[in-house]
């Protein structure tokens, strides 16, 4: 049975009783904050010793250590948590193209296949956001549908 598209309720008038919805919500709020959490974390090294996770190809590739490296991941991370909150259909796929490179990354530095697989699940969970934002995010021309 499908849906009319035109009856489906968007942003404010979404019925917060309403599954898709409420896991919209969720999702937004969680690749909102994560990312820029993670990313001022780059900055610190508090939750853990970031450099040990970039691939050593990778960093022969940019410039500088791999700390400053760490640190442009950083400041990434924070941008897209903030499109995320205020453009989550595009911040969605943002992240999932950002969270396909830390898993190419991983994949190719031996010893980190399982979060490379946990990375997996979040950019499912990301394309999830984008395609959820397409009905629910209000007021951005692009998450309207003709």
């Amino acid at each position: 049975m499908a849906t009319d598209v035109s009856k489906v309720p968007t942003g404010r008038s979404a019925d917060r009783s309403d599954p898709a919805y409420r896991a919209f919500l969720l999702l937004r709020t969680g690749f909102a904050v994560a990312p820029i959490l993670f990313g001022l974390d780059k900055f610190t090294n508090l939750l853990v010793d970031w450099p040990q996770y970039l691939a050593p190809w990778i960093d022969g590739v940019v410039p500088g250590t791999a700390q400053q490296a760490m640190y442009v991941v950083g400041v990434v991370e924070i941008v897209a948590g903030v499109v995320v909150a205020v453009v989550p259909r595009f911040g969605g796929w943002l992240v999932a193209a950002w969270l396909f490179g830390i898993i190419v990354n991983l994949l190719t530095l031996s010893g980190f296949y399982d979060v490379a697989l946990r990375d997996f699940g979040l950019l499912l969970a990301a394309v999830a956001l984008a395609l959820l934002a397409s009905r629910y995010a209000p007021g951005h021309p692009w998450s309207r549908r003709a």
